[in-house]
């Protein structure tokens, strides 16, 4: 009787312990809601569209580099801006990663819209909301999908280089690695080819695919590498940031041509092309190849999913004044 009262006593401390976390768990992502704003601050959300939508319309190319701001700050901390801190006595700035360095841009698009909304509510909007609805706002404004984002994230008082070089995906991952990463964080493999359609509009680096295009693999069109060979030169680092355009064949519109790409062995990275190389995802790929509403659809969906990931809430973290720099 004593023993089994003990193996009682500890499922039931067991039991409570699973609730408590979940109780808790549910709780933070509650405090996240569409409507958070409404009354402290209504005109916020209009006045970031302006912002993000101003910034677009002069170059298209920021759409895809605001999405992507949006992405590498959730898959380190959280979506919590701690992407946005610069070095400090007390900051290694997340920009100074391998994943970010020389390529993360769009900031000076977060501050503007982060001092425009100051302008209206001063130290209310987080920057890490701002971040969250640039990135829908970012889409919609190349004919990509909307979807509604979930307010109410604070803003983190620190960063870490060092788990932003271990926690964002490298341009070299394996499908495993990346499915790994991805369901680090609450996202599916649906969630992970969705996300990367992203990569329908945007430009990426010539470092970043010279082994690809140079290696005479299987998986590559060879007219495809021919062609972006001639502005990405064989012996590093020559041209080593000249750009080429994710999908070549629609660059700037948002669409499913990367899908189409990739059946075609016209993926630009090579972690693009393993999402269609024979393994569990490529089926995902052929549905959203020939349904681009349901590629639609989908990428709103883990957007939101993604916008869920470890969000500051309730009293922690702060609302920063300006997004480089802690209070």
């Amino acid at each position: 009787m004593t023993k089994s009262f003990s193996f009682t006593s500890h499922a039931n401390v067991a039991f409570a312990m699973l609730l408590l976390f979940f109780i808790m768990s549910t709780a933070s992502q509650a405090q996240l809601s569409s409507t958070f704003y409404d009354r402290t601050c209504p005109n916020a959300l209009a006045t970031i569209k302006s912002s993000i939508s101003r910034a677009v319309s002069q170059e298209r190319r920021m759409a895809a580099s605001l999405m992507r701001l949006h992405f590498h700050d959730c898959f380190v901390q959280g979506c919590d801006a701690s992407l946005l801190l610069n070095d400090s006595a007390s900051i290694v700035s997340e920009k100074n990663a391998f994943q970010n360095r020389g390529s993360a841009r769009g900031f000076e698009v977060i501050d503007d819209a982060k001092a425009q909304v100051e302008k209206i509510c001063p130290g209310v909007v987080s920057c890490a909301d701002i971040l969250a609805v640039a990135a829908r706002d970012a889409s919609v404004a190349v004919s990509g999908p909307s979807w509604t984002v979930k307010l109410g994230r604070r803003d983190a008082t620190k960063a870490s280089q060092a788990q932003a070089e271990s926690d964002l995906p490298l341009f070299t991952d394996s499908l495993d690695r990346l499915i790994s990463r991805f369901g680090d964080r609450g996202l599916s493999p649906r969630d992970l080819v969705a996300l990367s359609g992203a990569h329908t509009i945007g430009q990426a680096q010539c470092f970043t695919f010279r082994d690809r295009i140079y290696n005479n693999g299987s998986d590559i069109d060879s007219n495809f590498a021919t062609t972006r060979r001639r502005r990405c030169p064989a012996a590093a680092p020559n041209g080593n940031t000249n750009l080429a355009p994710l999908d070549l064949v629609t660059p700037n519109s948002f669409d499913y041509n990367y899908f189409k790409n990739l059946i075609q062995k016209k993926g630009l990275l090579e972690s693009d092309q393993v999402l269609f190389s024979g393994g569990s995802t490529d089926s995902i790929v052929s549905e959203y190849s020939s349904k681009p509403a349901t590629f639609r659809s989908d990428f709103g969906i883990a957007m939101i999913k993604m916008g869920d990931v470890s969000p500051l809430t309730g009293s922690a973290g702060e609302i920063r004044r300006i997004c480089t720099a802690v209070n």
